[in-house]
């Protein structure tokens, strides 16, 4: 390190010559050079003396337009006398370069220019960045995206966020990412395809470069985007730009089963008219990012793709190990090393690089492929491209190039109807304003299809893409609850075979195998999703193939139990007491991940794996079985209660805990008890209700602006069907139009696992979709039309129809809507005073009967079951013993 003297002296310039006139300005720093001239191109240099070490990042060049250096080389030196080279240009084009520097430094730096055809080197400026510039790829693009004009590149290199979508077939282990500008990741920490139009005759002066053609290159920052789903609910996303009369559709698609598929993008360009000419250039730029941002940093890096070589071979484009197909054969292809200037220099000039095949040793090269259009007002020009996700034959090549609109129609299609086949087993018909619910309801269990990997049912595709018990036991109830039963099976059967060998249930199976981290939920919800899946399908010899896993799951229950019956937890401290029985702390809660603690979610799963295993017992015959479960139920459970009344005193609160050492407050946590787990009527009242007005209390000042608030998770969703068991309907509705609102974009139906309250907030987001929270929307509204009490194995219908549905002249529909006695199927429609249901299906009336809540929040005044009167007992509920039923509740 130089002394503070040699720190404040001024930097030195020095160069092997100049022109007359080329003498240049420089900054004390040594930061900034502007107008130096050579005097010739032979051996021709410059250096800066920054008269003390410096961490240097990048530099960047602006040159003269003829006067520049193709290839040059960026050396450092502590003495000026021993060089080292920290890069190398080969290919330089001119205009603009920018050097990427990665953790370089020294006293003095030297560009050392090679022979060029032109008379002189001419630099207009030259900047040497700190380090920050250069810090990792990520830095060094955001650095570029702030200087040059918006739009060039993605928006995340800006700071602001960027929402995306997943595209995929069912089970695949490869998705594509589409983002909400119309960018497509091609595969995991893959490149995109972008879209870029260069329209002739703009209607507005460009913004970007002049160059010789006329005409505007428009880029995400310039059009007007929305997006939307295929039919509004299937897991095909599209994007569309407007802007003037010019109209671009990107749809993304995936054609093929898993393990043999193939990502199909479309563009779709329309002249819907106001253009003073018909003619333009579509690009599509392939480029070294990804969909998914820079911080999203769980289990991968987002932003950046490494992308070393790219080769066109008649529009069969190599990039690095993957194929991109241009589907009708390209107007032009040329690809470029970033040394040779960006891709989008190129296009804001209309035209594309010359070079068919690059090697970038940074891994920043870049493409585009070109097709120019004709298309008169009122008319559309497709053009399509496909990249296969897993290896490619070469197979159906001719089919195709020559009929690629027919091949991709034909793909299309299938694709449609595949989908279709599974997101519509049921049918529930609203008010066009709350129809989006449904259509909600269907895309979340078509991206949890796209997010499996195999059996695996995974809550995401890039941070979460790995299998937990916790997230696909309540992911596999959700499927089974909409008639998707072979999938869950798959899962099931897949799952337990991890389990260990003494009994424990694994927290998270992937591709290295199971997880040992102690995460005690996961061994009720084993025994939970097993009984789940018989409830729907009755299939005994299954199950009785599961048996020996739920006789294992309660073993291990009892010997972590063991753990908390000593006598230290019987009669020591009270926090110790309130720790009797329990099973021991686990970070299973995410909010408990910086220290294990004894979280009442994983007692909750305990206790209602114990009941499923008591009842599984029961089912075969296992009496055996069934009577030491059972005993093992009733303690627990009296240990439990006794456990969260303990800490309910221990932290002077009067509300559920979420766990025994902080007596958190976690309304989000508590509705497990409610649902799935099935304990309303035995958790400590009024505690209960006190836990979900103070959420709600909270909710309403979130929502109105009352209180600050930075982020929420979308697992809130699930507290929509808490208030709906706990006859709160209204609230219920509040919380649904709030989450509806935070779906992000609206078109695409989904959310990630962390809502920011500013939607350009540039931080981590999880996966998008993360369908666990898209899971717990759909077990929450699926409650406001049915769901199987068990406390009195009543078969509830209606309790959360809102009075606006029934107030709209259409009414409203449910058709085979899956529940544990058979399919249902009712209608309600509201005839002046009178709400007139109307139930069928092949529901087996439980012994509970069928319990029709009142659809309106009114008092009945009389109530008619197949033309015979029957006594008001209760407003709030009619008891229904046989289908079909006609039922007409007066108001």
């Amino acid at each position: 390190i130089d002394d503070a003297a040699a720190k404040k002296a001024v930097a030195a310039f020095d160069a092997s010559s100049m022109a007359k006139g080329g003498e240049p300005l420089m900054d004390e720093k040594g930061t900034v050079i502007q107008n130096w001239k050579s005097a010739g191109t032979e051996n021709q240099w410059l250096s800066i003396d920054f008269n003390s070490m410096r961490e240097v990042g990048g530099v960047v060049i602006d040159w003269e337009k003829e006067n520049y250096a193709p290839t040059y080389d960026v050396e450092f030196s502590d003495d000026a006398k021993e060089w080292t080279t920290g890069y190398s240009v080969a290919g330089g084009n001119g205009g603009r370069d920018f050097l990427y520097l990665h953790e370089q430094q020294g006293r003095f730096l030297k560009l050392n220019f090679k022979k060029s055809n032109a008379k002189n080197f001419g630099i207009t400026r030259l900047e040497v960045k700190g380090a920050e510039f250069g810090a990792s790829p990520n830095d060094f693009f955001s650095s570029l995206a702030k200087e040059m004009p918006k739009g060039l590149y993605p928006k995340y290199f800006l700071n602001q966020q960027c929402n995306w979508t997943v595209v995929g077939a069912s089970g695949d282990t490869k998705e594509a990412l589409v983002s909400e500008l119309g960018a497509i990741e091609t595969d995991r920490l893959s490149f995109s395809l972008e879209p870029f139009l260069f329209v002739d005759n703009p209607l507005a002066e460009s913004s970007l470069r002049p160059d010789s053609r006329a005409g505007k290159l428009l880029t995400w920052s310039d059009v007007a985007v929305t997006q939307s789903l295929e039919n509004d609910y299937l897991p095909i996303p599209s994007v569309q730009w407007s802007y003037g009369g010019w109209r671009l559709t990107v749809r993304a698609f995936v054609a093929g089963a898993a393990g043999n598929s193939m990502l199909i993008a479309s563009y779709r360009v329309e002249n819907v008219g106001g253009s003073a000419s018909p003619k333009g250039k579509l690009f599509v730029a392939l480029r070294p990012f990804q969909v998914n941002p820079p911080w999203q940093w769980l289990n991968i890096v987002g932003g950046f793709s490494k992308t070393d070589s790219i080769k066109n071979n008649d529009g069969i484009i190599r990039v690095n190990d993957k194929t991109v197909i241009a589907m009708k054969t390209p107007t032009a292809f040329g690809a470029t090393t970033l040394d040779g200037g960006d891709v989008t220099d190129y296009l804001t000039r209309g035209v594309v690089p010359s070079n068919q095949a690059v090697i970038d040793a940074n891994g920043f090269a870049s493409a585009a492929i070109q097709y120019d259009f004709d298309v008169e007002s009122g008319a559309a020009q497709e053009f399509h491209i496909a990249v296969p996700f897993h290896q490619w034959s070469g197979s159906p090549m001719p089919n195709m190039r020559d009929g690629a609109d027919i091949y991709t129609s034909l793909s299309f299609e299938a694709t449609k109807q595949f989908w279709a086949s599974k997101l519509d087993r049921f049918q529930i018909k609203l008010p066009s304003s709350a129809q989006p619910i449904i259509n909600t309801i269907k895309s979340n269990i078509g991206y949890i299809f796209i997010n499996r990997d195999g059996a695996g049912i995974q809550p995401g595709s890039r941070s979460y893409e790995r299998s937990w018990i916790r997230d696909g036991s309540l992911t596999a109830t959700a499927m089974l609850q909409l008639g998707i039963k072979d999938e869950v099976r798959e899962f099931i059967d897949w799952y337990a075979k991890h389990q260990f060998e003494n009994g424990k249930v694994p927290c998270v199976v992937d591709s290295r195998g199971a997880d040992a981290t102690n995460e005690h939920d996961s061994h009720g919800q084993l025994i939970f999703v097993i009984k789940e899946y018989f409830n729907y399908t009755k299939d005994t010899t299954w199950i009785r193939a599961k048996f020996q896993h739920v006789v294992k799951t309660v073993e291990f229950i009892r010997t972590l139990r063991k753990e908390r019956k000593t006598e230290t937890y019987r009669s020591g401290n009270p926090e110790e007491r309130a720790c009797f029985g329990l099973v021991p702390e686990s970070i299973s809660h995410e909010g408990y991940s910086d220290h294990p603690r004894h979280s009442y979610w994983d007692d909750f799963f305990v206790l209602k794996g114990l009941k499923d295993a008591v009842t599984i017992a029961a089912i075969l015959g296992e009496t055996k079985y069934e009577r030491e479960f059972a005993d093992e139920r009733d303690d627990f459970k009296k240990d439990f209660y006794s456990s969260v009344r303990q800490t309910m005193k221990n932290h002077k609160i009067d509300y559920i805990p979420g766990c025994v050492e902080l007596g958190d407050f976690d309304a989000t946590s508590t509705t497990i008890g409610v649902n799935p787990c099935g304990e309303l009527g035995a958790i400590p009242e009024p505690q209960l209700h006190n836990t979900f007005n103070k959420w709600y209390a909270f909710f309403k000042n979130r929502r109105d602006g009352k209180i600050e608030w930075k982020d929420y998770t979308p697992y809130e969703n699930r507290i929509i069907g808490t208030l709906v068991y706990l006859d709160q309907k209204e609230r219920a509705h509040e919380a649904l139009k709030f989450f509806m609102n935070d779906r992000r974009p609206q078109g695409w139906n989904h959310w990630a696992e962390v809502v920011h309250r500013d939607r350009a907030t540039p931080k981590f987001i999880g996966d998008m979709p993360h369908t666990w929270c898209g899971s717990d929307f759909i077990r929450s509204v699926r409650a406001m039309f049915v769901y199987e009490r068990e406390s009195d194995t009543a078969l509830v219908v209606g309790a959360g129809i809102a009075d606006e549905w029934l107030n709209d002249p259409a009414g409203i529909s449910v058709s085979n809507l899956p529940t544990y006695y058979g399919n249902i199927s009712y209608s309600m429609k509201k005839d002046g005073k009178t709400v007139v249901v109307n139930l069928s299906g092949d529901v087996k009336v439980p012994r509970g009967k069928i319990v029709l809540k009142s659809p309106l929040a009114k008092r009945v005044k009389s109530i008619t079951i197949d033309g015979k009167g029957v006594r008001v007992s209760s407003a709030k509920e009619i008891v229904i013993k046989k289908l079909p039923a006609l039922v007409e509740v007066r108001y």
